[in-house]
């Protein structure tokens, strides 16, 4: 007999699963194999594959946004400078990707399809999060710590940059033969997106690397 399967277990399992054989290539029964349940647990949980698959997107993007929220507060109270804020949410953003590589690279992956559900979160999470770097942007340049307002696409190429290492983890190993999913390259990539953040900001606002790359491992 079965042993009773935990949801977060039977979420574990989906994101493994659809990792590997994408969402339309796993069925229910496969992740109740997977996840030693049967299939009307699966179906008490999330109601369906479609329920689980939006949770897992849900749950994945909220906390993503909540980390970039967290630093508009803090820029917009003015307890640290907006440059300060934008690198630590970034950086923030891509340790949370690093933590949830395996989820990160389904959801990025399924975001570059179109249905109804993309569009749906294009329209919520993906705009909100456009919004709140924009916001950052915004603070800096009112604080006299930006340079000039950046083009319309410093947050499109933020992203692609941000996303990147997570949605493409095998042309990382494969063409430049590092690691994507170590702290190591973590620590080195996102030095060098810092530099190219700190190119549209004034010289002499405060940044300490090692509130980022230097932390405990």
């Amino acid at each position: 007999m079965r042993k009773k399967a935990s949801k977060e277990k039977v979420m574990e399992a989906a994101i493994e699963l659809f990792n590997v054989n994408g969402y339309s290539g796993t069925s229910v029964r496969d992740i109740a194999n997977k996840a030693e349940a049967n299939v009307a647990l699966i179906s008490y949980y999330f109601g369906s594959k479609q329920g689980l698959l939006e949770q897992l997107m849900a749950n994945f993007l909220e906390g993503y946004l909540s980390l970039i929220e967290k630093q508009v507060d803090i820029a917009e109270k003015k307890q640290n400078h907006a440059y300060d804020c934008l690198l630590q949410a970034i950086w923030d953003v891509m340790v949370y990707q690093q933590e949830n590589h395996h989820l990160a690279r389904f959801i990025h992956r399924e975001i570059t399809l179109d249905s109804t559900l993309i569009r749906e979160l294009m329209s919520t999470y993906l705009a909100k999060e456009k919004h709140l770097f924009e916001t950052l942007v915004e603070t800096g340049h009112k604080n006299d710590e930006i340079k000039s307002l950046p083009s319309p696409y410093f947050v499109l190429q933020l992203r692609g940059m941000m996303t990147m290492p997570f949605l493409h983890p095998q042309y990382i190993r494969e063409v430049y033969h590092m690691k994507p999913h170590d702290r190591m390259f973590l620590d080195e990539y996102f030095s060098e997106l810092a530099k190219w953040i700190a190119s549209h900001f004034k010289e002499g606002v405060t940044f300490i690397e090692e509130t980022y790359n230097m932390q405990e491992k």
